[in-house]
């Protein structure tokens, strides 16, 4: 089951402290029944006691939850609660709890579930909120109570089924709605899976926050955008984080925002946010630097994309190694900046000693018209060997020797890559061959010159 942001437990039991833990007022005011004093009536008797309401508490029933809330907690700040003492008082009364009326019983479970939640024993403190709901006569007060405490504790439990229950009767009951309460019933249907109906209750959650004034948490915009992506709802999402990179403005909000615009195919806004988080120095990790580069290049932007790249391995975020150097290199030839190229390029051959480097490093001397260094790089590319292109290779080589005037060599590159298929290596042969004969004619012409004009 995925962890929500938010501590469900947590908020639970916090919300329970404030709602079933706190002492019955009721009973530190004497009852009703307590203040009616011993009348005589006309025979001189004593006149039977009043029936007893059942919203009220007995002079001696009184008596006894008062001393154990003395036990539970104490005037005196500096003592220690007598929880030993409170249960031992407690399971006296209960031994007469047929007797009690209603209003006492529900008064005396009230003080158990006290007793367990102070010693952690939940599962007797659920108990006892199910024996409350079924006393006939509870006021609705005190079901409430029971009903929000309970239900509190179910998702404390991850009953959440229970939780759900509880608290939706808890709903239909209530005049009042509570924050917490669409917090919990959010929290239970999330870690159900049940997105759709978790939902609506977040954002009731969030809205009673908003008009109590009460700011709303980070964890609770990324608990909604969450779901939102869970179900794919990216229009959603991108609305919520939106406002969260307006309100938090942190790291993970921008790759969010950007994220999503990926999801919305949405690529020249998912760019432009990455490019502001960088920007705003908010790249950590390598994958965003390679990402933002590798898309800038992609966007035809390719000198954008160089200088986030040798940022990143300048920071030192970007290992300097033979796939991030062959990227750089690339991005330079997409860029036509060959000049620029050829550091790495042969940095490049340093780290990774292969024909494919080897053919980057040749390619660029070709294009900064270094034939001399073209022709060895190249060369030396198809001694390394395992060349997806080799035919291109060999193409490539053969129009540096032609510069160089070596046409016998030229001429068998050239006759390689077309036995390799190599497109337009038919051409070339042909070319080479004519560059070699005019070649040839020119030197016999120059020759034929020196000779004419040579002293007889």
């Amino acid at each position: 089951m995925a962890t929500s942001y938010l501590k469900l437990k947590n908020i639970a039991m916090a919300g329970l402290l404030s709602a079933s833990v706190v002492l019955l007022q009721a009973t530190v005011s004497e009852p009703v029944y307590a203040q009616q004093s011993g009348q005589s009536g006309q025979s001189g008797q004593r006149q039977p006691p009043p029936t007893r309401s059942s919203d009220t508490l007995s002079d001696r029933v009184y008596r006894a939850i008062a001393e154990i809330q003395g036990m539970m907690t104490p005037e005196d700040t500096t003592k220690q609660p007598d929880l030993v003492g409170a249960k031992r008082a407690l399971d006296t009364l209960n031994e007469r709890y047929d007797s009690l009326n209603d209003f006492e019983k529900s008064t005396l479970l009230n003080f158990y579930t006290n007793y367990y939640l102070a010693t952690d024993d939940i599962s007797n403190a659920m108990a006892t909120f199910e024996r409350i709901l079924q006393i006939v006569n509870l006021r609705e007060d005190a079901r409430l109570r029971a009903l929000l405490s309970l239900g509190q504790l179910y998702a404390s439990e991850e009953r959440y089924d229970d939780a759900i229950r509880t608290l939706s009767q808890w709903r239909d009951l209530s005049v009042d709605e509570n924050a917490t309460v669409f917090q919990i019933l959010a929290l239970a249907y999330y870690n159900k899976q049940d997105y759709r109906a978790a939902i609506p209750h977040l954002i009731s959650h969030m809205d009673m926050l908003r008009a109590e004034g009460r700011a709303l948490g980070k964890n609770i915009y990324g608990l909604l955008n969450l779901m939102y992506i869970e179900l794919e709802d990216y229009d959603n999402a991108h609305d919520v984080t939106k406002t969260m990179v307006g309100l938090f403005d942190e790291a993970s909000d921008w790759r969010n925002l950007a994220a999503i615009y990926g999801y919305l195919d949405d690529d020249n806004k998912r760019i432009q946010t990455m490019e502001l988080a960088y920007r705003k120095g908010y790249f950590a990790s390598e994958a965003e630097y390679l990402n933002l580069a590798q898309s800038l290049a992609g966007m035809d932007a390719p000198v954008r994309g160089i200088k986030v790249l040798e940022d990143g391995i300048e920071k030192g975020v970007v290992e300097q190694n033979d796939a991030n150097l062959r990227r750089l290199t690339q991005m330079y030839i997409m860029a036509s900046e060959f000049e620029q190229a050829l550091e790495p390029a042969k940095r490049l051959t340093e780290l990774s000693n292969i024909g494919e480097s080897w053919d980057y490093l040749g390619y660029v001397y070709l294009m900064n018209r270094d034939y001399a260094n073209a022709a060895t790089a190249m060369q030396t590319a198809l001694e390394r060997g395992g060349l997806e292109n080799r035919g291109e290779v060999q193409l490539s080589l053969a129009r540096a020797l032609v510069e160089l005037d070596r046409f016998d060599e030229a001429l068998a590159a050239a006759e390689s890559a077309r036995a390799s298929g190599q497109n337009n290596a038919s051409q070339f042969v042909t070319f080479v061959q004519s560059s070699k004969d005019r070649h040839a004619a020119l030197q016999t012409r120059k020759q034929e010159s020196i000779a004419y004009y040579r002293p007889r």
